[in-house]
């Protein structure tokens, strides 16, 4: 347990170098109170310990998958605290470091491919972008109807996922409305098995985007999995190392490919006419075959932000060059790429674009390598419940 708590010391020490570096800690209160109350750390200093703290836990005879998940994000704060102290490294580097994961850029020829096939679905002529703005103009969703929709939507899969997933007793999501962020959801989870759901009605929502978003932050999302992991993990098995999600860990990577494939795993691929149908009244209608087929033929496209970064960062390209590829490839508007690029310049938050990237891309093939009379939801179910890293996800689907 002492070193358990020199983890938790460590990382809350992070937080008090960067504001956001602890994305939530429903941990013991003293600890705060300590961290609160010492002198602003060196964050190179902070490195080092985490580095000796990694080592430590790798000798101390905890059970595997413990020691796996601790020693993993031991060796990103290690590297965090390098970044933090001014240590240059490339942005693919500093990615790796992080998440476990190896990123490169995708060709622009498989955007062109994706391009071709959203021109046929929409129909019509003129460029693909234009056509596909247009359609998008019919269904956003009106600011003053966003938090309305948002609540009736996690209405609807909240009486699906209980059921099926089962989380206890008094759990709970207070919903908010924000403007003005660089982020168009967020899950902030405070313990006892409820969080706050902010939402920022400046983005731009589309009705049919609604569903994902609410099932990613939401059911069976962040706050399932983060209740969960406090009943499961915290509470039975006293791995109090899961009061804690760091920013720019392998948990990061994990927690948002489950929430990108939250409402797939629930719901499944007839999804546009659930929502469809969950909605009907509020706002704007929408195709639900047009949809499905948009969001699938639109997968590629997922990585353009990804190839951004890496010309922005690794590659010297000008942001106004980034806001144009952003535009051309990704499809979006001006406003939308100013709000990634926003995201992407974001000292914190930059590196974490790839977890929305390669998060999805680990975890959909995982998700299909169920075995035969494993529904989605019960393979989704080992992502809320066990403390799982980019590394034995990458183990299993090599032993497929």
């Amino acid at each position: 347990m002492d070193l358990i708590t020199e983890y938790l010391l460590l990382g809350l020490r992070f937080g008090r170098v960067v504001d956001g570096f602890v994305d939530s800690y429903t941990g013991d209160p003293a600890l705060s109170r300590q961290v609160a109350d010492e002198p602003v750390p060196d964050p190179a200093q902070l490195s080092r310990r985490a580095h000796e703290l990694s080592g430590l836990v790798a000798a101390a005879g905890l059970p595997a998958p413990r020691t796996a998940f601790l020693v993993a994000h031991l060796d990103a704060l290690a590297v965090a605290g390098r970044r933090l102290a001014g240590e240059s490294m490339s942005f693919v580097a500093e990615v790796e470091s992080y998440f476990q994961v190896r990123i490169e850029m995708v060709d622009t020829d498989v955007y062109a491919r994706a391009h071709a096939e959203i021109g046929e679905l929409l129909g019509g002529s003129g460029p693909v972008g234009e056509r596909l703005a247009a359609a998008r103009a019919r269904e956003l969703c009106p600011p003053d109807l966003v938090g309305r929709a948002v609540q009736t939507v996690a209405a609807d899969l909240r009486a699906r996922v209980v059921p099926a997933v089962g989380l206890p007793d008094g759990e709970h999501i207070d919903f908010a409305v924000e403007r003005d962020v660089s982020w168009s959801g967020f899950n902030y989870y405070l313990g006892d098995f409820s969080s706050r759901v902010a939402v920022n009605a400046d983005v731009g929502h589309r009705m049919s985007t609604l569903g994902v978003l609410v099932a990613h932050e939401c059911y069976p999302g962040h706050h399932t999995e983060h209740c969960r992991k406090e009943d499961l993990l915290v509470r039975q098995r006293l791995e109090v190392e899961h009061t804690l999600f760091l920013v720019n860990t392998p948990q990061c990577l994990m927690a948002e490919g489950l929430g990108d494939l939250a409402m797939s795993a629930v719901i499944g691929p007839e999804w546009g006419h659930w929502l469809a149908g969950v909605l009907d009244g509020i706002g704007p209608s929408f195709d639900p075959d047009l949809v499905q087929a948009l969001e699938i033929a639109s997968r590629p496209l997922n990585t353009v932000r990804q190839n951004a970064a890496i010309l922005l960062h690794d590659d010297g390209v000008d942001e106004a060059e980034v806001l144009a590829y952003l535009q051309r490839w990704g499809l979006v508007d001006a406003q939308r790429a100013r709000q990634m690029l926003r995201f992407l310049t974001d000292p914190l938050w930059r590196a974490y674009t790839s977890t929305y990237v390669e998060g999805e891309r680990l975890l959909r093939p995982w998700m299909s390598a169920r075995e035969p009379g494993v529904t989605a939801l019960q393979r989704f179910q080992r992502l809320l419940d066990e403390p799982l890293t980019p590394s034995v996800i990458q183990a299993e689907l090599a032993a497929v």
